[in-house]
């Protein structure tokens, strides 16, 4: 079975399973979410740590530190979704280009492996699963001050859970890019 017929048999059974019980707006939230978490975690299949922490591109982004901002993404929007709360939001009022490239959550730690960043994402997702299942999807919350949010803006949990679909598919692209030019492998095609 070839890279793609494996990564394509992979995420049809993902899509046919991670509606699980649910039906609906919450079966598409979550096996959307499911696909797309599906094609980031092919990315970064046999790939040593070393190479997961290579910035092969002109771009500062490495595999690593992707999955490492994925999991704590969804994790802060999640939080948000529960509390009306997303950490670390308190400095985004204050942003710039100049100090993104400081930003934590793409920053690796010297124990940041592969394996312990897909671990800590499969925590966060089954948390997120298990929200999609139960959360109102109306539930409102004020967003924190920030340039690139309108200023009184509220998002429901459904425009949150939307968003970290957004999050999870424009990283897996990014990641797509990141692995081709390392070894020439592709999630897709």
């Amino acid at each position: 079975m070839s890279d793609s017929t494996a990564s394509a048999t992979t995420l049809a059974d993902t899509m046919a399973t991670a509606g699980g019980e649910l039906t609906g707006e919450r079966a598409v939230l979550r096996e959307t979410l499911a696909k797309h978490r599906a094609l980031l975690r092919y990315t970064v299949r046999e790939l040593s740590d070393d190479d997961a922490r290579r910035r092969p591109t002109a771009s500062a982004l490495t595999l690593a530190g992707l999955l490492k901002h994925v999991a704590e993404c969804e994790a802060s929007w999640i939080d948000f979704i529960a509390t009306g709360i997303v950490a670390g939001a308190g400095d985004w009022a204050e942003w710039s280009a100049d100090t993104d490239s400081e930003r934590d959550d793409f920053t690796l730690d010297d124990g940041d492996t592969v394996q312990s960043l897909l671990a800590r994402y499969g925590e966060v997702a089954a948390r997120t699963d298990a929200l999609v299942a139960t959360v109102d999807l109306d539930v409102a919350h004020p967003l924190p001050d920030a340039p690139w949010f309108p200023a009184g803006t509220r998002w429901s949990a459904r425009h949150a859970l939307a968003h970290i679909i957004g999050e999870t598919a424009q990283h897996s692209g990014h990641a797509d890019i990141l692995r081709e030019t390392i070894d020439g492998q592709k999630s897709m095609g």
